[in-house]
Order: C-alpha cells, then structure tokens, then sequence
C-alpha cells in the first residue's frame, strides 16, 4: 500500500491565476480521493486548443485560480471509497468526459454522452461534495473538465478513467485522451467511410488530421483536405490527405470547387473548424443520394446553420458527434490497442516536447501555431 494512501499530498502544479497570463509553477496541496474518486499520478499530458480557450476565457465565465490540462496519461496513487475497477498501479487515461455506466445515454449503444459526468466547463468542483481537492495554503484552486492534468498529481471521477494496457507508453497514447480520438471517431465511428470512397476533411489542425487518419485507415481512395492555411498541406500528406483545397484560391463557393472535383460531391465529409460556413460547406459538398456530412467543431454559440433543405431532401444526411462517439471507458482502452497493432499512427501527431517547468512554452507554440501536439514531461 502506498505510504501516501489517505495523506494530502505536497506536489507541483501549473496554476492559472488569471486569464491570459502565463501559468505559474506553484506547490500545491492535493486531497486524498472521496467517495468514487481517484488520485493520479500524472506523468505526461499535453496541450490542446480548448486549453488554451478557456485560459483565454474570452467566451466564457472565467473560473480562476484554476488548474488546466485534460490530455495526459498517468498511474493510480490511491482510489476513494467505492471504487473496484481500479486499483493503484494502474495506467489509465483521463478524460474530459465520462461514463458512469448506469444511466440512459451510458446504457444506450448509441450515445456517450453521459448524463452524470458530461463535460461542464463551469464546474470548477468534484461532484461528490461540491468541493476542489486542490489548495495553496488553505485556498482552493479550482479544477477543469474533472482532469486537471497539469499537477503532478490530480483527483478524478473514476468515470472519466481509461485504464489501458500497460505496456502501452504513456508519452505517446496520451494523446489519445481527448483530440486525437474525436476526429479519429468522427470518421470511424461516425461517417463511416467505404472502401475506395471519397471524404472531405475541414480543418487540417490535429482533430482535422485524426478524422484524416481514420479515412485513411478505412481505406478511401481519394481524401481532400481543406484549410485557409496552405503551410498545412504538406504535413497533412503524412495522414493520407491526398488532395488540398484553399478555399482563398476560389471565387466561388468551396463546396461547388469539391462538386467538380468529384463528380457531384463526396460520400463522406467531416468538420473540424467549428466555423459555421465551413460547416455549411462541409454538409453541401456531399453527394446526393448517399452522402453523409459529420460535424466535429464547436461553433459560436450564436451561430446558425442555414441550408436550403432540399439538400437533406435529395438524401444527404448531417450528423454531429462528441468526442467522436466513444464512450471514455468502454472504448478507448481498444484505441489504445490499435496503436499498439500499428493499426494507427500516434507519432506523427506529436511535433514538441518540453519539461513541466517549460510548460508555458507549449502555449506559445499552440498561440503561433507551429506543429500539432507538445508533449509536457511531468518529472522534467
């Protein structure tokens, strides 16, 4: 048992004082896990865009002091009350969502959007008892989407755990944990693309190239990306992008210049912007008849979807997903697996690297938009 086990543990963190400012590294105090809780020890994450968005907190309440981070890879430190299917020693993911495994949406083969533990941005506390298990000096600090991963350790709800196996290495199937499996899912799980089809990808940004590589591994011949930044194109041939559309290059319309190119649209088109006309376009430039549009980004919450609606009349179909319809602990444990049978490609997503105290650098990066994942090293 370890000597830690019910004892707060003294550990650093990366805090978020307040928006915009660069995270300090400070010494926090860390509770033991409650009822259906766990305290991890994280030993990577990394930095995703929705981050860095409500670090910015220009579209958001702003809840700080606040601990971010919620792609990382770690091991079990103890378990709370109630908790039988982890135990310490564990390698799990977190994960901003979870899976409580008892209500509708967690019973329901159709859905992972769990009525318990779906992702709140809001909620700065564990559910338990409406209370942060993180505090400098006896002040809380609040946590993020129930990971919190940028703190050497962290508590989590146990339904927001992936345990995976452990021979997998955690500095690369972090990853896995919150980007890289929406747009991965999106396609495979989602769009559902045949053998030798065609699909449209928008957004050619981490997600954008997951939803490429799940058309690639499902085997379509004919995978265009789209994205007003021509400096990712070449990148983007590493995940079987095999044609480049910038719709700054065109007068008319994007989905018209993808109708031409493929004889009347594609089967199969997944968004990743969040853009509203991207979203428009990525529906319209579907084939009659079969396509099927998937959407990935999160718009603007005054946005509006408009298209004319024979085009769902002539058989396209329009489809949304969250975090690429799988559910956290039933289904990424086999994500996880298909890296490790070289089914999926995890490395060529990761283009930084940088120690914890350097951690504000892979902010930098993410704000120039120079390369696609950081990988944080927790003991560095």
């Amino acid at each position: 048992m370890s000597t830690t086990t019910g004892q707060v543990i003294r550990c650093k963190a990366a805090v978020a004082w307040e928006a915009g400012k660069p995270l300090v590294i400070e010494e926090v105090e860390v509770a033991p896990p409650q009822k259906m809780e766990v305290r991890i020890k994280i030993l990577f994450t990394s930095l995703c865009h929705t981050d860095v968005y409500f670090w910015e907190a220009k579209g958001q309440n702003p809840v700080f002091p606040r601990i971010l981070g919620h792609e990382a890879g770690g091991v079990v430190e103890s378990v709370g009350e109630g908790v039988t299917d982890l135990q310490p020693g564990d390698h799990v993911l977190p994960v901003f969502t979870g899976e409580c495994k008892e209500c509708a949406h967690c019973k329901s083969e159709e859905s992972n959007m769990c009525d318990l533990l779906r992702i709140n941005t809001d909620r700065g506390v564990m559910l338990h008892d409406q209370k942060s298990r993180f505090s400098i000096n006896g002040k809380p600090i609040f946590h993020f989407v129930g990971t919190s991963t940028f703190s050497e350790y962290t508590v989590v709800h146990v339904g927001c755990l992936a345990k995976i196996n452990p021979l997998a290495p955690l500095d690369k199937v972090c990853v896995l944990s919150c980007g890289i499996s929406t747009g991965l899912g999106a396609t495979l799980n989602v769009a559902k693309p045949k053998k030798g089809s065609s699909v449209a990808v928008f957004g050619l940004g981490a997600v954008g190239l997951a939803a490429a590589e799940g058309a690639r591994i499902s085997g379509a011949s004919r995978i265009i990306g789209v994205d007003l930044n021509a400096n990712r194109f070449e990148l983007a041939k590493k995940f079987g992008v095999t044609e480049f559309v910038n719709p700054k290059d065109y007068k008319k319309p994007v989905q018209e210049v993808i109708a031409e190119m493929t004889n009347g649209g594609v089967d199969r088109s997944v968004e990743c912007t969040g853009h509203i006309d991207a979203m428009i376009s990525a529906f319209e430039c579907v084939h009659d008849g079969w396509g099927v549009a998937v959407l990935v980004g999160v718009p603007h919450k005054d946005a509006v979807f408009k298209t004319n609606p024979m085009n769902l009349l002539n058989e396209r179909t329009l489809k949304g997903t969250f975090f690429g319809n799988y559910k956290p602990r039933s289904d990424i444990p086999s994500v996880v697996e298909k890296y490790m049978n070289k089914e999926l490609e995890v490395e060529k997503f990761i283009t930084h690297e940088v120690p914890f105290s350097e951690i504000n650098k892979a902010f930098d990066l993410m704000l120039k938009g120079e390369g696609l994942r950081c990988i944080i090293r927790m003991d560095a």
